[in-house]
């Protein structure tokens, strides 16, 4: 079942009432306890004025006391003080009574009695009233308290509703412009410090969102962006793989031409197959986060990529040099990462710079010591300046590569490098070819 909602300013104002209900009962019960002990006190005072008078005229007025019919204001016994027998008494007959106040029961009727020495008679006078009297007073008087506690309590619940209104008023022009999606929420000072404590939590919150809501709005443009590129690339080779396999099936070839088409065949699903190799690593880099980042020893990981080269292509002398440094060559890093960058910049020199010298070298700047620049030099045929950018594109190829590459191969460089929080740059080796400079930052991982 839905819980029924209150609003705050109701809430305020059940809590004011709540609270002084709690303090009316405590005060009331106290304030009745002190009426019920002031009330008997001054009874007794008025027993005991009475019994002065009384006992000063004990041996003239007893002879009388019997006048007195039941049901009076008063009831009067006078004992002996010796044997206790009765000497005079109105008919309301008070029993044997110690000196001083007490309360009695007589005939089921309680009274409270004043008992006093008589010296000259010899004789205790005992006085006593009904203890209706008192307590018809004591009760009266609590019903006012208790009346006065009740619209005590309507008050305050009224004054929180009051006051309330007021009090909640900046939350609820808060609420409304958290529902318009205002801007700067927390510039308004509101002088209360929740509100203002929400209004920079809320502001926050909604710049979160924003901030997310924008970089979604980014991914899935790029992602659509990526698509159509791949897409596009990849309609290429499937265009001339469909046209050799219908060649294939409708033409009677000799075995020379059908050898031709077979290698066209086998060229263009290499290509798709480098295409969709590449795209994936691209994919799996852009969802890279701060976790996949570990300590990476970046000497281990250019040594293994070199004697992977050499295995690969036998007749490329592949070689790593490390600049001294008072830092080790260890960083937060992906070293799929860093791997991806050696290979695709030892392949790119060697396939398509037809290198056979690749020189590796790891340096820190003396300015910057929590960067790490890996430098990969060749002695291919190199880049021309106006490409040297460019190269890091998408499905861009250099004037001077092959044809069977997927124009992925330096973006993934870039990519990486990217994550890293470095970039890439090409400019003329002293070997000849081309100079592969990628700067790295030593940080915990991507923002």
């Amino acid at each position: 079942m839905k819980r029924r909602r209150f609003s705050l300013r109701t809430r305020v104002a059940a809590a004011a009432a709540l609270g002084a209900t709690f303090i009316v009962i405590a005060l009331g019960v106290v304030v009745a306890l002190a009426i019920a002990r002031n009330n008997l006190a001054q009874l007794d005072r008025r027993l005991e004025t009475a019994s002065t008078v009384i006992v000063a005229n004990a041996a003239t007025a007893g002879p009388f006391l019997g006048a007195f019919g039941d049901g009076g204001a008063f009831s009067v016994t006078i004992r002996s003080d010796t044997d206790g027998t009765v000497k005079s008494s109105t008919p309301t007959r008070l029993p044997e009574l110690p000196v001083g106040s007490a309360t009695v029961d007589v005939d089921g009727t309680k009274y409270r009695a004043y008992t006093a020495e008589a010296d000259g008679i010899n004789a205790l006078v005992s006085l006593a009233v009904p203890y209706a009297e008192a307590r018809d007073i004591t009760v009266d008087q609590q019903r006012q308290v208790a009346f006065f506690g009740v619209g005590a309590v309507a008050a305050a619940a009224a004054l929180g509703w009051l006051f309330g209104g007021p009090a909640v008023r900046p939350l609820v022009e808060l609420t409304r412009r958290i529902a318009r999606r205002d801007p700067d929420l927390a510039t308004e000072v509101s002088g209360i410090r929740e509100a203002d404590e929400l209004a920079a939590a809320a502001e926050s919150m909604l710049s979160d969102v924003a901030r997310a809501q924008a970089a979604t709005n980014s991914a899935l443009a790029a992602a659509r962006d990526f698509a159509s590129a791949s897409a596009h690339e990849l309609r290429t080779p499937l265009t001339a793989m469909r046209t050799d396999i219908e060649v294939l099936s409708i033409h009677d070839l000799d075995h020379e031409q059908r050898r031709e088409i077979l290698t066209d065949l086998a060229r263009a699903q290499g290509r798709v197959e480098s295409t969709l190799r590449d795209l994936e690593r691209l994919a799996k880099g852009e969802l890279s986060t701060a976790e996949d980042f570990k300590d990476t020893d970046l000497t281990e990981v250019c040594d293994i990529a070199a004697d992977d080269a050499r295995r690969h292509h036998p007749s490329v002398d592949v070689s790593v040099v490390t600049v001294d440094s008072p830092l080790p060559y260890c960083i937060r890093a992906l070293p799929g990462g860093i791997r991806l960058i050696l290979d695709n910049a030892i392949t790119n020199a060697v396939r398509h710079g037809g290198a056979s010298t690749v020189r590796i070298t790891l340096a820190r700047p003396v300015d910057s010591p929590d960067t790490v620049t890996i430098t990969i030099d060749d002695n291919g045929c190199g880049i021309p300046a106006e490409e040297r950018s460019s190269v890091f594109e998408r499905f861009t190829r250099g004037s001077t590569a092959g044809k069977t590459g997927s124009g992925l191969g330096l973006a993934l460089v870039a990519q990486q490098a990217a994550l890293h929080g470095g970039r890439t740059t090409f400019h003329d080796s002293p070997l000849g070819g081309a100079r592969l400079l990628v700067e790295l930052r030593d940080q915990p991982g991507p923002e």
